[in-house]
Parts: structure tokens; C-alpha cells; sequence
């Protein structure tokens, strides 16, 4: 399968039934996924900036961006962008599309979102809030960082599809995206792309029953 057929085919706006969540993430080969791009108290914040991702690297992320449709983010993550994007601009149009998506923060301690337009704040009933804007019109649903909200959503089999940029390091600590849960997922590796300086995007989809949509 081809970068541009994968692109076209993940927009999420081909399918008749939901929308697809997507978790988009930055990962040493150790699985940490925690503050790749810094803005977090960590002693290996900023892991990513040593690797140089390359054009085909830049062009993936532009596009999942110009695939989605909304933001899912956890607290954590929604307040670094939040503290970041607004004052961003240009990188091709990605700064504006990612200000003007809708945002969902899931957050037991916010009571108002911050101010970063189109905000909204989910407090409960988190897989039940994430079904529904998956039945509703539009592109993916994209999660970036947001270690406990991914954990949510895979308890919930809500994620259509893992998106992982992995970086040739070991941090040795740190957190990780997947941690202990109570079942097993197996997934299907849909594609895999070597970008930059040694950097392997890796796409996988859950394994479900049932036919193909």
C-alpha cells in the first residue's frame, strides 16, 4: 500500500457507520511516550528533536492533520497545545487547521476549557461522549500524547486505529503508551514507512470480528 492510498483510505469520511478515533504518537523504541516535544517536567523531555523526520515524516503529519476533523486530548496534553498552537501560524496551513478544529478535553478537574476556540470539556461518561462523536459527520478523530485517555479509550474499544511515529531510542523511563490492562489486542499491521533520520512509522488497526466495512 502506498503513503497517498493510506491517506486517502484513513480520512475517516468513507465509511457509512462512524467516524474513526485515531491515536497519533510519538514513541522511543522502549515505548515511552511522554514529552517528546518537552513543555513537561521530564529528564528526557524534547527526546524527538535529535531525529530529523524528513519531508515524507512532515508530509504524514500534515496529512493525518488535514484528515481529521476534532481533537480528543487529555488534560495534560490539551494544556501544553493550548499554551502553544494559538500563537502558531503558516507550517503550510497546519497551525490554522489545527486552531480551528474542534477540541474535546477529557478532564476531571477543568470545569471550563481553556482559551483555545472550540473548546469543549467532557467530564463523565467518557466512552459514551467518544461513541456518539463518532456517530456524528466528519474526518477522524485525532488523539495525540494523552497516555490515560488512550488507556480509556482501549478498555472501551474505541480506537480504530494506532498511528505510531517511532524514534530510534531507548529513554530507559518514562511513561509509556500501552501499560498493564485486563485483555490482550491483537492488531494488524496495515502499513509501515521509514521516514528521516531512522524513523519508522508503524499504522495498525485493532483485530475485529466481523466483516470488513
Amino acid at each position: 500500500m502506498s503513503h497517498t492510498d493510506s491517506a486517502e483510505s484513513s480520512t475517516g469520511k468513507t465509511s457509512d457507520t462512524h467516524r474513526k478515533v485515531v491515536v497519533s504518537e510519538y514513541v522511543s523504541l522502549d515505548g515511552v511516550m511522554e514529552a517528546p516535544g518537552g513543555g513537561e517536567v521530564f529528564e528526557h523531555g524534547g527526546w524527538t528533536f535529535q531525529f530529523d523526520r524528513g519531508p515524507e515524516g512532515d508530509e504524514f503529519k500534515l496529512e493525518e492533520v488535514f484528515a481529521s476533523d476534532a481533537l480528543l486530548l487529555g488534560r495534560v496534553t490539551y494544556e501544553g497545545f493550548a499554551a502553544a498552537w494559538p500563537s502558531m501560524t503558516g507550517e503550510e496551513g497546519f497551525a490554522d487547521k489545527f486552531n480551528s478544529m474542534p477540541k474535546y478535553v477529557v478532564t476531571e478537574t477543568l470545569e471550563e476549557p481553556l482559551e483555545w476556540n472550540n473548546s469543549t470539556v467532557i467530564k463523565e461518561n467518557v466512552a459514551d461522549e467518544v461513541s456518539k462523536l463518532k456517530r456524528e459527520p466528519g474526518g477522524d478523530i485525532l488523539v495525540n500524547g494523552s497516555a490515560q485517555l488512550v488507556q480509556t479509550l482501549m478498555n472501551h474499544d474505541l480506537v480504530d486505529e494506532y498511528r505510531l511515529m517511532t524514534f530510534p531510542i531507548i529513554l530507559g523511563s518514562g511513561k509509556r503508551l500501552f501499560r498493564e490492562a485486563s485483555d490482550t489486542t491483537a492488531l494488524q499491521l496495515k502499513e509501515t514507512k521509514t521516514v528521516g533520520s531512522g524513523i519508522v512509522i508503524l499504522i495498525y488497526e485493532p483485530e475485529r470480528e466481523g466483516p470488513e466495512e
